[in-house]
């Protein structure tokens, strides 16, 4: 039978989040229809529809809060715009159509100007229930606005207290599985054998991917008070310059065979690429197992290569500039990879004590980067056992 300590861990919720979220809205569905059956609420379809709007596609606490929000706010202020209209003593044939189009105009302009896109449209829907063609049951109305607000509720409160996943874990698990594909690529380049055995293309795709997927997160995140806007810019921002740092490290090293064959003989090169390597792949061990970040990336010594990088010519006289160049990607890599370690160090809320003591239940300490010193020894035994 499986433990309610298990159903509380980020990394489960976040493993099974689609399966759980189809529990979870379907729970939510469940309880609406009960309340508006037992209430025999008016027209309680609305109250359904709400709930469904609401959790959607969104299975994580920040989105639905997000998204739950700005639906209750365009509602209430939808409905007071109606109303109020709808209570002017003998108006005038034309005033209740015009401030409703001065209104749905407002909204309209608003889903452009800002981030309450969502709360502007629910404004003009719930607007446009009240007044209707004119002739609108004030009764009907309000009773719509009110189910709008009760299938809203449901699913706030379906979503923070039902196995709730938080966005914030949906970024962690999504960063470190990125760090453990860079790590991945950063080790096979080194080798034209091991280079074989990686799908470099695939890799750098869904690496791709999953950084347009966190970035799509920040306003979720904001939400639930975890972690400050610019922190995320910086997180974001840094994984960025690493990935586009790699692909120019693929694509130099193999630039010309002349070039590789010096940065072959480099005495040293490669002992401190694996050891930037496995950092990486520490790196997305902590970050995924919730530790404190506690890593120090030792910088390329660029000065003992330069002799033999520095006015370097192919046999056919050229001046060669790909080893230097590569080299200075390297040291950028490092760099970039101490300063992402050091934006980790200053979040207080992303270390875990949930996450560390279910560690060794999950697949999270096999799945640790134990990457060799020696690239012929091939990748790690964990990689098939990660999931997607």
């Amino acid at each position: 039978m499986m433990s309610l300590s298990r159903l509380r861990d980020p990394y489960f919720i976040y493993r099974y989040r689609h399966r759980l979220h189809v529990l979870r809205t379907s729970l939510a569905l469940a309880i609406t229809y009960v309340i508006i059956l037992t209430l025999e609420i008016p027209h309680g379809s609305w109250a359904l529809v709400s709930t469904m709007m609401v959790m959607g596609n969104l299975p994580h606490i920040g989105g639905v809060i997000d998204k739950g929000g700005q639906r209750l706010l365009g509602t209430v202020l939808g409905a007071i715009w109606g109303v109020l209209l709808v209570l002017i003593p003998a108006p005038a044939p034309w005033v209740i159509p015009a401030w409703t189009l001065i209104g749905i105009a407002v909204a309209t302009h608003t889903t452009f100007a800002t981030r309450y896109g969502y709360s502007a449209l629910m404004f003009g829907v719930t607007l446009l229930m009240v007044v209707g063609d004119g002739h609108q049951d004030l009764g009907i109305a309000l009773w719509r606005a009110f189910d709008v607000l009760i299938g809203t509720l449901v699913g706030i409160l379906a979503t923070l207290f039902i196995l709730p996943q938080k966005a914030t874990d949906l970024l962690r698990f999504l960063l470190a599985d990125n760090l453990d594909k860079l790590a991945r690529l950063y080790h096979a380049h080194t080798s034209a054998a091991q280079q074989e055995d990686v799908d470099t293309r695939q890799l750098l795709k869904t690496t791709s991917t999953q950084l347009v997927k966190q970035r799509g997160l920040v306003d979720a995140i904001h939400s639930e008070r975890r972690l400050h806007r610019d922190d995320l810019e910086r997180i974001l921002s840094l994984e960025r310059r690493m990935l586009s740092t790699i692909e120019l490290l693929l694509e130099t090293h193999w630039a010309t065979r002349a070039g590789h064959d010096i940065i072959a003989g480099l005495e040293g090169l490669r002992d401190e690429q694996h050891r930037l390597a496995r950092a990486l792949g520490s790196l997305a061990f902590q970050v995924r197992t919730g530790q404190s970040i506690d890593l120090t990336v030792v910088a390329f010594d660029l000065q003992r290569h330069a002799q033999a990088t520095l006015s370097v010519h192919a046999d056919d006289g050229r001046a060669l500039f790909s080893p230097s160049g590569y080299l200075w990607l390297n040291r950028e890599l490092a760099r970039l990879t101490q300063a992402l370690i050091d934006t980790l160090q200053t979040i207080n809320r992303l270390p875990s004590a949930r996450l560390r003591r279910r560690a060794s239940r999950q697949a999270l300490i096999r799945d640790r980067l134990a990457m060799p010193l020696d690239p012929s020894q091939g990748r790690r035994d964990g990689d098939k056992d990660k999931p997607n």
